[in-house]
């Protein structure tokens, strides 16, 4: 008979003689490997030059990284700098602990070196990106499957998840006097959720790019706007420890602040794109490219975006300049 629960895995790591390998890495690796390819297929299908994403991802990766797990320890330094703990563990990225916000954030600042250095477009790459970016999430989470964590109040649902205590000295689950693993009890799973509806968010941005005719931006903001909503909600029903704002956990405030963001900055995108269309000028989308010269165009075979209009179809009035971006808005 199948549990009428899900397991959680009671080790989190395997060990090759003194290496140990820990699962959750190898979910971070695995959803980076999985961005990386789903960004470059959109990137080269939108103009872009093959190689140009590894090119930026060797910039915003390290970047991501490390703003993920400075932003953890920010925000949770009681795990690591109160009597009794070790500072060092700050370092220790393999046993768990990277804050999305701050990988984004940081990743972002990375990401801007690389395109600035690939002379191309920042936003441009941000579309390419998103739904590969909620995937890779999605396969983070599985991590925190592994490490037994990330779950929300007591069920007796179906779909609940079984939570062992675990023993970080031995990377696995803590035995009781029996020897069997320790059960701590049956809780929401709550990273199954987020690992849910970031997959369903990755394929509704895939749809929505295909779907709609959406300006430089857009996708981006959407991948704000889905991942944010998602976590607005998961993190109300967490109950794991937390650092509390007003009874709120940290993370439901920067969600709901940043959706905030999101909804700005997208509703900004569509009303410029909105002005532009109104004014007979090319919609800005695609990847963009800067010339020697500095200027930024839609990159093509012919040196014209596949977005640009043929001249017999210019608005009147229309020299072709305004098919042309000001360099500032590339990035």
């Amino acid at each position: 008979m199948l549990p009428a629960y899900i397991p959680s895995p009671t080790v989190n790591a395997i060990k090759i003689g003194p290496l140990s390998i820990h699962f959750y890495a190898l979910c971070i690796l695995a959803g980076i490997g999985v961005a990386l390819w789903l960004t470059s297929r959109r990137w080269v299908q939108r103009g872009g030059r093959p190689g140009e994403v590894l090119d930026i991802s060797l910039w915003a990766i390290p970047f991501g990284i490390i703003g993920g797990r400075i932003y953890h320890v920010i925000t949770d330094p009681e795990l690591y700098f109160l009597p009794g703990k070790n500072p060092w563990n700050a370092f220790a990225i393999w046993d768990g602990g990277l804050g999305i916000w701050g990988a984004v954030a940081l990743g972002g600042l990375g990401a801007w070196i690389g395109c600035r250095r690939a002379k191309a477009s920042l936003p441009g790459f941000a579309d390419a990106l998103a739904p590969g970016l909620l995937f890779a999430q999605a396969l983070g989470r599985l991590g925190n499957w592994f490490n037994n964590e990330l779950y929300g109040d007591p069920t007796s649902a179906p779909w609940g998840l079984q939570i062992h205590q675990m023993d970080p000295s031995t990377g696995g689950a803590a035995l009781g006097p029996d020897g069997s693993p320790i059960v701590i009890g049956y809780f929401q799973p709550t990273f199954l959720y987020e690992a849910l509806w970031c997959t369903l968010g990755g394929f509704a941005i895939i749809a929505a790019s295909r779907r709609f005719r959406l300006p430089r931006g857009a996708e981006f903001s959407l991948y704000v706007m889905v991942y944010t909503a998602g976590r607005f909600v998961i993190e109300l029903m967490r109950s794991d420890y937390a650092n509390l704002i007003l009874g709120l956990r940290v993370n439901t405030w920067v969600a709901g602040l940043t959706f905030l963001g999101g909804a700005i900055g997208f509703t900004l995108v569509m009303l410029r794109a909105r002005r532009r269309a109104a004014a007979g000028e090319t919609p800005e989308t695609g990847s963009l490219h800067r010339h020697p010269a500095g200027e930024a165009v839609a990159d093509g075979h012919d040196g014209k975006g596949a977005d640009e209009e043929p001249e017999s179809t210019k608005a009147p009035g229309s020299d072709g300049s305004d098919d042309v971006v000001d360099a500032r808005d590339s990035d």
